[in-house]
């Protein structure tokens, strides 16, 4: 079973027992079975008394004082002084005689000491001072109990009964004070007396001086007056002058601000143009070589190379033609503003113009190089597709380019044009006819008409082995194997 225990505003419960150390301080908490509580006041005490004391001089004399007692509940440490208040003074009420005389004996005690180290006039004297130091001493020893002194309040000091110290002292003080007063009226009386003569004296010279000072002070004041006031005039001038240079200056930076924030404006608006047509020719391209990779078997490389090197140009015309209308820009506003740096802002421009244009002929040399990857990529992907077509056949690739490209037909007009002032060898063959004709002489007999075709097939067979080791002779090159071999040495042609 267990009991829920709460304390009063100014109470506090301790808790010992089962599960307790030591011992628990709460306002509110549940006691079980095994656990004793004990509810304790913390409200702070009174405490009045008369400490006998005797000075230095071994005079004695009486203190009153009141003490406002109780434990301290105010910063970090209350705990560590609660939890001595409720072992040490909790268990016996504050108001009885043991709390009592522990708090008198050990105020009695550090007066005594104090006392007994000033003499009379000291504590007379300085008594906010020895209420001080009875204070802190006291509330040293009191703080090894839990208890802090609240409020101290100590009395005039008065005689023990036999000893009329401090009346006597009173009354020499009192004495003291009446014959000063007496001598301070009759000295009074006499600086009153003295006084008013001097004053008429002095009041009749000061008139004289005044006057003729103020008639000084007044010519000075007027020359004076005139002289500050032509300083003050000056001043101004020169004031109006200062403020409307200042005010040259900043409208002169507020326009020159003006200007580069309308050439950014400007030029990021050309910029962002540009970078949207170059986008576009970026997209194009890239359809462009798209189309162009589809349509490979079409052969369409060559067009699309010469797509992307006019691309190319065109973006490095644009580039170059937006430099320079931006560089132009910023000079013809750069002299504008600084007429004085005219001829560094030009060879400026000049260098950045130079630097632009090497930089554009740099990219244009990217650029055609890329375009002649991408060509050379495009005829390897067109040859491997041909091959493929071929069935691997090399040799029939070879003849199909050479065909393709006019090779032979080049050759005819390279010949042609060699025979020009030259001694070319120069093959005749014939296709070996028994009248010496060419091989399209055919009889006019109706009843030869078969043979006379077989004839003429056999003549232009006749007419290969000549022709393909003229071939062998000129360029080198070996006919393939389906159109025949060349005669060996010693055959007739």
């Amino acid at each position: 079973m267990a009991t829920f225990k709460v304390a009063d505003a100014s109470e506090y419960i301790a808790i010992t027992g089962w599960g307790i150390d030591d011992v628990k301080l709460a306002k509110k908490a549940w006691v079980w079975i095994g656990q004793q509580c004990k509810k304790f006041d913390i409200t702070p005490v009174n405490y009045e008394f008369e400490v006998h004391a005797m000075s230095s001089e071994k005079l004695p004399f009486v203190l009153p004082a009141v003490f406002t007692i109780g434990p301290k509940i105010s910063d970090d440490d209350s705990k560590a002084s609660l939890l001595l208040y409720a072992k040490l003074i909790a268990p016996h009420d504050k108001n009885s005689s043991h709390v009592r005389e522990l708090v008198k004996g050990v105020i009695e005690g550090e007066t005594r000491v104090l006392a007994a180290s000033m003499t009379m006039e000291e504590i007379f004297q300085g008594t906010k001072s020895f209420k001080q130091a009875v204070f802190e001493n006291v509330q040293l020893e009191l703080k090894q109990f839990g208890l802090y002194i609240y409020n101290a309040n100590v009395k005039q000091l008065v005689d023990v009964p036999g000893q009329e110290y401090f009346s006597y002292l009173g009354q020499k003080t009192q004495q003291g004070a009446m014959n000063q007063a007496k001598v301070d009226v009759a000295e009074a009386r006499m600086k009153g007396a003295v006084g008013a003569k001097e004053r008429e004296g002095t009041t009749l010279q000061k008139a004289a001086e005044v006057d003729s000072q103020t008639k000084v002070f007044k010519v000075r004041q007027e020359a004076i007056g005139i002289k500050e006031q032509a300083k003050v005039e000056a001043e101004v001038k020169v004031f109006e002058n200062e403020r409307e240079a200042v005010v040259a200056a900043a409208k002169a930076e507020l326009a020159t601000k003006k200007a580069a924030w309308d050439r950014q404006i400007k030029v990021a608006e050309v910029e962002a143009a540009k970078a949207v047509a170059i986008r576009e020719a970026e997209l194009q391209m890239e359809v462009e070589r798209k189309n162009a990779l589809r349509q490979t078997e079409k052969l369409k490389a060559e067009q699309l190379s010469k797509a992307t090197v006019q691309y190319d140009t065109q973006v490095q015309d644009s580039n170059a033609a937006l430099y320079s209308r931006q560089k132009a820009a910023e000079a013809k506003l750069y002299e504008q503003q600084r007429a004085a740096e005219a001829r560094k802002a030009q060879a400026d421009a000049q260098f950045f113009e130079q630097k632009l244009a090497e930089d554009a002929k740099l990219y244009a040399k990217q650029k055609e190089a890329e375009s002649l990857a991408m060509v050379g990529k495009a005829k390897a992907e067109y040859v491997s597709s041909m091959l493929q077509a071929l069935g691997g056949n090399y040799n029939a690739l070879r003849d199909y380019l050479m065909i393709d490209g006019g090779l032979y037909q080049e050759m005819a007009r390279i010949n042609a044009g060699a025979v020009s002032g030259m001694q070319p060898k120069i093959s005749i063959w014939s296709n070996g006819g028994a009248d010496g004709g060419s091989a399209s002489n055919v009889s006019e007999s109706g009843a030869s008409t078969g043979v006379g075709a077989l004839q003429q097939v056999a003549g232009v067979y006749k007419m290969l082995p000549p022709l393909l080791s003229t071939v062998h002779e000129q360029t080198g090159m070996l006919p393939p194997a389906w159109m025949g071999a060349l005669p060996k040495d010693g055959d007739a042609n």
